[in-house]
This record gives structure tokens, sequence and C-alpha cells, in this order.
């Protein structure tokens, strides 16, 4: 019976431990503190985010739009908000749409300075949102396609300078990190804030505009959903007015002002838009308990007096605290203003008045704050994270050890089961038989012993006192005796049989203990050959990687050696080729008119000479270099030849310039194709040669003092030649024209005649200077050694005189064409400043050696003013000729129809995006012709 037991205990457990291998194993994963913190902060955000936007038309709440900010700071990125906001109808509700842009535009202000660099991927969700709404009737579709407009150029500006903030605020020291000093960094900043204001006050009109003063004004929801966005507008625009008014400043202190009459008009319209802005604002009961806004003055700053810019106050809107937060005094203690000096946190009126250097250091303290609150926010995170890398490596060890304990107790009971299973099955099913058929036996005697005991009663009972029956009984004892020493018998064998099976019993179960630590011997080994062949099977794959990636990498190396000669040699082709083009294109300008105009010494080719024939012997891989110096070369002696008296001279050291640059291009092309290379360069060595003994021989016959007095009499010449030209046009045209033309061409002659007297007055001037400085040399020498002894300011005296002699010829050339009715005003205006300039030319090179408390300076002084006012003259004329030819062409919109009327706009907006490209390419290449023209003056 106890093996009985003992075999329904093994089976139960093995039917157990079968039905459990096929259960999934699920270890269910630990939330870490981290992340459940995360997953709050996440839910929080949603919830504010929620509540400031939503679909009633009413103001945004502070309190939810400032928690959005402050969560901008806790995770140092935008990227919960947008995911937030992404999730919000804002292409099925006005309402959700129009208080998104407001939100969004406090965070960009307010937020964390990553906020502006992440939103910058979510570009194409506010285009197609202004797009989406801009069709729709009702006053909120207009009002949402400007202000994504205005998020979008907020964007497009922090992009194109990285240095400004969200909410633009700035110290002078960040001011001139950002513009490196540069002034065309400067230009393209203030027109770039020029735009950016614009979209603000688009912006402003069209809420305004939207307004019905008899529904919707400042005191009710309706009115105040639709100005609440006014107050970041009115932050920005006051920053970038104060911005635009300094950097002018120091552009006007540097630069021409006709340079920048378009800055000062664009800042002048803003300027009268945005008084009228604040003016209006400040009138709303609504924003009077909310921001401080700015009174701008009844006049604009004059930025040709730079005395003014000490008298500029600077003007900033200041945000109002917030009372219910100023009630709550557990939080104002631990509320930092995330706005960066646009909010107050104190009730003190005298605040408002604070100097500007108060108010750049509590910008400075505030900065402070900002920046140890991010110092402690990122030593928190980083020990959430060493918390979370902790529990998650615990996490990791645990559940590890768990499925290694699980491994085990499956390897364990499998192998004691299946294994040992089959082999116990028949020894148990063997031992069963005998058992079962031991109690049948013994079941069949007992009941043949109980029959015969019920037999010998009843014998008994009705044979007694019988001898017969004493026989009988006599009889049947004898047999009961013998059945019952069988039965005694039998029990005895049974119980002998159970004895002996006791030690199979103990062998078995040894057997079964020895032949499991087989098992899990034989198992151990088995992994481990499992594991080493698994190890040897993954290196030998990563050896045939490497093996294809080497015959990969030796085809592309084969194909690559293939294409780099062919490279090669087109790169050697393209590279001649634009040596040619550099030599060519300095062959081509020798002979354009403006080279008259420079001169050079003869030592300035003795100098470029040595290193031009250093770089012909060097050979083909110096071809750049040599394209360099026979440019230079060349157009030296271009200058050169234009400071000799004697034309032929002249004519030849130029011709002989020419033919350098042709010899330089066949040199060129010998060293690409290998023939005739020894044969060119010395025809170029020769050529160079020519050209240096040609400048050297003309400068040693040439007199500099003959020069400065042909060149002065000369100019005069020319001078009196254009004037008395001119009075001929004022006859011509009087007897050809009438009405508004004789009146522009009688205009822009007169101006041109009042120019011509006063340099006519200004070159008597100069001569009389001159007279003067040679006459204080005393006994140095003649005025001749004078001249060649300072040859170099002579050259700059000489240059003067030529370039104002070809001003004045242009100016005649451009006056006679306007009144042909064949030119351009502008022409005249550019002619006009070239006389100018040469002017100024003359008089500072007349400066430099005029003697101390010189009368005749006084007067050459007053002169050259007097030429810079005629030339004001003639540029204001041709501007106001212009505007008097150029009238505005009356469309007469009554004649036209729906389609006519929106086919035009399309045609007006299209022209005036084509103006704007081309303004714009110009403006970026007069600015690279500047910075070049800044750079070859500082190198010289």
């Amino acid at each position: 019976m106890k093996f009985l037991v003992k075999f329904d205990t093994i089976a139960y457990h093995f039917i157990k431990i079968m039905s459990s291998i096929s259960l999934p194993r699920v270890l269910q994963n630990r939330k870490t503190s981290l992340d459940q913190e995360r997953e709050q902060f996440e839910k929080i955000q949603a919830a504010s985010i929620s509540k400031a936007i939503n679909t009633a038309e009413n103001p945004v709440k502070e309190k939810h739009a400032r928690n959005a900010i402050i969560g901008t700071f806790q995770e140092k990125s935008g990227e919960t908000f947008w995911r937030c906001v992404t999730k919000l109808p804002l292409q099925e509700h006005r309402i959700v749409a129009w208080k998104f842009c407001h939100v969004l535009h406090k965070v960009l202000r307010e937020g964390h300075p990553n906020v502006v660099l992440s939103s910058q991927k979510h570009r194409t969700l506010l285009q197609d949102l202004g797009k989406l709404w801009v069709h729709l009737k009702d006053g909120y579709g207009k009002l949402i396609q400007q202000y994504c407009e205005l998020l979008l150029t907020k964007l497009d500006f922090h992009r194109r300078n990285p240095g400004f903030p969200g909410n633009l605020v700035i110290s002078e020291e960040v001011l001139n990190q950002i513009g490196d000093n540069d002034v065309n960094n400067y230009f393209q900043m203030c027109v770039e804030m020029f735009d950016y204001i614009d979209e603000i006050l688009n912006l402003q009109s069209a809420i305004f505009g939207s307004l019905d003063m008899s529904r919707s004004n400042s005191m009710t929801s309706h009115g105040q959903c639709r100005l609440a966005p006014l107050m970041p507008c009115i932050l920005d625009s006051a920053q970038l007015y104060d911005l635009c008014v300094k950097i002018l400043f120091r552009m006007h202190a540097t630069l021409s002002p006709d340079l920048l009459s378009g800055h000062r008009k664009r800042f002048l319209r803003q300027f009268n838009i945005l008084r009228q802005f604040y003016l209006g604002s400040s009138n709303l009961q609504y924003f009077k308990t909310l921001i401080q806004i700015p009174l701008l003055p009844e006049n604009p700053p004059n930025f040709l007096v730079q005395a003014e810019l000490s008298t500029y106050v600077t003007q900033a809107a200041i945000v109002l605290p917030d009372e219910d937060l100023l009630e709550n005094n557990s939080m104002v203690g631990e509320l930092v203003d995330l706005g960066l000096g646009n909010s107050v946190s104190s009730s003190d009126a005298s605040q408002r008045s604070l100097s500007p250097d108060l108010l750049i250091q509590r910008d400075q303290i505030i900065q402070h704050l900002h920046g140890e609150l991010n110092s402690h926010q990122n030593l928190i995170i980083q020990l959430k994270q060493q918390v979370y890398t902790l529990e998650m490596k615990l996490s990791k060890k645990d559940s590890e050890l768990t499925q290694e304990r699980l491994i085990k107790d499956e390897l364990l009971q499998q192998t004691n089961s299946i294994a040992n299973f089959e082999e116990l099955d028949k020894k148990y099913k063997l031992l069963e038989e005998k058992f079962n058929k031991l109690k049948e036996v013994y079941t069949k005697l007992r009941e043949e012993h109980i029959t015969l005991l019920r037999q010998k009663a009843v014998v008994d009972k009705s044979l007694k006192g019988s001898e017969k029956i004493t026989k009988f009984a006599q009889a049947a004892n004898t047999l009961l005796l013998s059945i019952k020493s069988d039965v005694d018998k039998q029990l005895s064998n049974l119980r002998t049989v159970e004895f002996n099976m006791t030690p199979h019993r103990i062998k078995i179960e040894e057997e079964l203990v020895a032949l499991q630590a087989t098992v899990d011997s034989t198992t151990r080994q088995n992994d481990e050959l499992v594991l080493k062949t698994e190890m040897l099977s993954t290196e030998l794959n990563e050896l045939k990687k490497k093996l294809e990636n080497v015959e990969i990498m030796k085809s592309n190396l084969e194909l690559k050696l293939g294409e780099s000669e062919d490279l090669k040699i087109l790169e050697n082709t393209k590279w001649f080729e634009c040596c040619r083009k550099i030599i060519e294109h300095t062959f081509d300008i020798l002979d354009d008119p403006s080279m008259s105009s420079y001169t050079c010494s003869p030592e300035c080719l003795i100098l470029i000479k040595d290193k031009l024939v250093e770089a012909i012997n060097r050979g083909k891989d110096n071809a750049a270099v040599l394209a360099h110096y026979i440019a230079m070369y060349v157009v030296f002696g271009k200058a050169v030849s234009n400071t000799k008296s004697n034309l032929n001279d002249a004519q030849s050291l130029a011709d002989r310039c020419k033919d350098v640059s042709r010899t330089s291009v066949k040199l060129l092309t010998a060293w690409q194709t290998g023939s005739k290379i020894g044969e060119y360069c010395e025809d170029l060595k020769s050529a160079v040669n020519d050209v240096e003994s040609m400048a050297l021989s003309t400068q040693a016959t040439e007199s500099l003092g003959d020069l400065v007095e042909d060149e002065l009499s000369t100019m005069d010449k020319a001078i009196e030649e254009a004037a008395n030209r001119i009075q001929e046009m004022i006859t011509e045209t009087r007897a050809a024209h009438s009405g508004i033309k004789l009146e522009v061409n009688e205009q822009i002659l007169d101006s041109c005649t009042s120019l011509m007297a006063a340099i006519r007055v200004l070159v008597h001037k100069s001569k009389k200077l001159q007279f003067e400085i040679v006459a204080n040399q005393g006994n140095e020498g003649s005025a001749k050694e004078f001249y060649k002894r300072n040859h170099q300011w002579t050259e700059g005296l000489i240059s003067a005189a030529k370039s104002i002699g070809f001003g004045a010829k242009g100016l005649l050339d451009a006056a006679n064409d306007v009144v042909s009715a064949d030119g351009n005003l502008s022409r005249l205006i550019v002619a006009s400043h070239s006389v100018a300039a040469g002017t100024a030319q003359l008089v500072v090179a007349s400066r430099v050696k005029a003697p101390r408390g010189s009368r005749n300076l006084d007067e050459l002084s007053k002169a050259s003013r007097d030429v810079t006012n005629a030339t004001a003259t003639v540029v204001a004329t041709a501007k106001s000729c212009t505007q008097l030819v150029q009238q505005p062409e009356d469309l007469d919109l009554g004649v036209l129809n729906e389609h006519q009327t929106k086919r035009l706009e399309i045609e007006c907006q299209v022209r005036v995006l084509e103006l704007e490209s081309s303004l714009e390419k110009e403006r970026m290449k007069l600015a690279t012709l500047r910075k070049l023209h800044y750079q070859d003056g500082d190198q010289s």
C-alpha cells in the first residue's frame, strides 16, 4: 500500500509539471520612480494646456499659461508642449486656434531658450493653420492667419539671429557680440527687425479692425479674447523699437546718410504707427491693470545728429504683477519671473521709472537666478537618472534571477520525469501485477473460508447429537484446518514477497538518484557544447561578413581608382579653365573707362614681377598662383600707364600689358596639353620684362610737377566745357520742350549749373592752396622737385584731379541723356556722387600738405561744403523730378468684375514678391561689395 501511495504522488507531480510547462511565463515590469514622475508631469502639462486653450471666447488665463511655461523649464524643451497642442482641435474650432497662437507666443517669449529651437520643425503646422483659417469669413479667420504669419516671422528671426533670446532683451555687450561690430551685420539685422515690427503692426491693425465697438469692447469677454494677444506684441515691438534706434545711430556714425535713407523712411513710418498703437492701447481699460505701455515721443530721433543718442531714453513695456499671485504669500518667495525683464514682482510704482542701468542690473540678477535654477534642476535630473538606472539594473537582475530559477526547476523536473518515467513505469507495473495476483488469491481464499464457516455452523445445528454428524464434523474440521493452514501459508508467502520487495525498492530509489546526477552532468555538458557551438557559429558568421566587406571595399576601391583618374583629369581641366577666365576677365577690364582713374608707381610692378617669374618657373602645379599674379601685374601696369603724360607711351605700355595676358593664356594651354611649354615660358618672361622696362624708362623722363599742372589745367578745362555745354542744353530745351518736360529739364540743368559753378570755385581755391604749399618749401628746391620728392602724395593729387574731370564728363553725359528723354535720373544721382567724391579726395589731398592756419585751406574747405550742398541739391532735384515724371497710373476699379479684380490682385502680389526678391538680392550684393571694400581698405 505504501508503494501505491508513492507511485500516485510521483504521477501527480509529473502531471502538474507537464501542465505547467505549457503555460506562458509573464514577467511584469515595474515602473520606476522617474517613469511615474514623468507620467505625472505630462498629465499636469496636458491639463494646464487644455485649460489655457479651450473653446470659450474669453482671454487665456495667466496661471494656466504660466504652468505651460514652467513646464518648458522643467523639461528644458518644448516637446511636451507640442505633443499636447497637436492633439487639440486646432483645425476644427476657431477660438482654439486663436488661443493656441497666443499661448505659443507667450511660450516662445518666456519659455526655456530651447523652445525656440525645438519649435522650428513645427513651422509647417503654423503655415497650414494660417492657410486653412484665412478662408473663414468670420473675423477670427483673418486674425489667425495674421498671427501665424507673425509667429513664422519670429521663428525666422531667431533662426537667423540665434543670439537673441525669445523675449529679445539683451545688453549692449551682447548686441556687440551678435553684430561683431560689422556695419553689414547691423544693416541686415535692422532690415529683419523692420520686417518683424511690420508683422506686429499688421496683426494689431487686424485686431482693432475686427472689433465692433458697440458689442466687442475691452470690458467684454469677446473683446478681451481678441485683445489679449496684443500684450506680447507690445512687449516685442517695444524691445525691437529700442534695438532699431540704437542700431541706426551706430550705422549713421559709420555710413553715409544717403545709403541709410531707406532705413530712415521705414523707421519713420513704423514710428508713427507704433505711437498711435501705443496711445490707442493705453486708453483701453482692459490693459490698465495688466501692462504698462510705453509712450513714444511726438518727434522721432534724428539719426543725423549723434548727440541725440545721449538724450535717448530706452522705451520698455512692463507687465504689471498679478494680484492673485501677490495675495498668495507662499508662492511669492518661489516664483521666478520667466520673462527676463518684461515682468515685475513688486507693486512699487516707483519701479516703473527705473533707469536703463538699473533695468540691466535687474535683468542680470534674473539671468543669474535662472542659471542657478537651471544648475539645480540639472543636478536633480542627474540624481533621478542615477536612481532610475539603479532601479532598472535591480529590476533586470531580479528578472534574470527569477528566470534562471524557473529554468533550473524545469530542467530538474523534466529530467526526473521524462528520463526515468518509462523505466519506473515498467517496474511498477510488474510489481503491481504480482501484487494484484496475490491479492486475488487471498480474496478468493478468504471468501471460501467464510463460506465454509457458514456451512459448518449449519451442519453443526442440523446434525447435533448424531454420531454420523460427529464424524462429518470431524472431517469438516480437518478440512477447515487444512484450508486455514493453506491460507496462513499464502499469507506468509505474501509477507515474504513484500519483505523481499523492500530492498529492491530502496535500490531503485538509489538508482534514480544516481541517474538524476548523471542527467544533470549530461545537461551541463550539453549546454556548454551548445554555447560553444553558438560562439563558433557567431565567429564564423562575423568572419564571413568581414570577408564580404573586404571584397566590397576592394571592388569600391578599384571603382574609385578608375573614377579618380577621370575626376583628376576633369578637375585639372576645370582648374585651368578657371585660371584662364581670371586672366581673360582682367584683359577685358583694361578697356573699362573706370580704369583710367587708377594710378600706380613702377615700384609696385618690381615687387610683383619677382613673384610672377617664380610662379612661372614652378610649373603647372602653381597655375592658380600664376593667374593671380598675372592679373595683379596687368592691372598695376595699366595703372602705371595712367600716370604718363605721353599718350603714345601710355598706350604702348597698356598694349604690352595685354600681350602679357595673351601669352599667359597660351602658357596655361601649353601646361594642359604638354606641348611648347618652354617656348611660351620664355615669351611670357620677355613680355613681363618689357612691361617693367617700359614703366621704368617712361618714369625717368616724366615730371610729376608737369603732371600736376597738366591735370589741374585739364580738370579746369573739362569743368568749364561742361558748364558751357549745360548752358547750351538749357537754351535748347527751352526751345524744344514745354510743360512738365520743360520744367523737369530746367530744374535738372539749373542744379547741374550750380554744381559746376561750385566745383570751379573749388578748383580755383585748390590751385591757390597748391601755390602756397610749394611756396612754403623755402630753399628746398623747385616745385617739380617738391612733387617728385613727395611722389605718393602727388599721385594722389593727380588721381583726384582726374576723378573730378571724369566725374564732370559723366555728369554732363547723364544730364544730356535725361534732357534728350533717353536717360535715367538715377544715373544723374550716381554721377553727382562721383563728382562729390572726387572733390572730397582733392580737399583731403590738399589738406595733408597745407600749412597750419592757412586761410586758403579755410576757403577750400568752405568751397568743398558748397560742392556738397550743390550735390545734395542735384540729388534732391532728381528725386523730385522722378516723382513728377512717374505719376501713378489711376486704375478704374468700377469697370472690373470680381474675377478681374482677383486676377489683378494676384498679379500685384506676384510683382511685389518679385520686387522684394530683387531688392533682397541687390542688398546682399551691396553688402558683399562693401565687405570686400572694407577688407581691401584694411589690407592697404
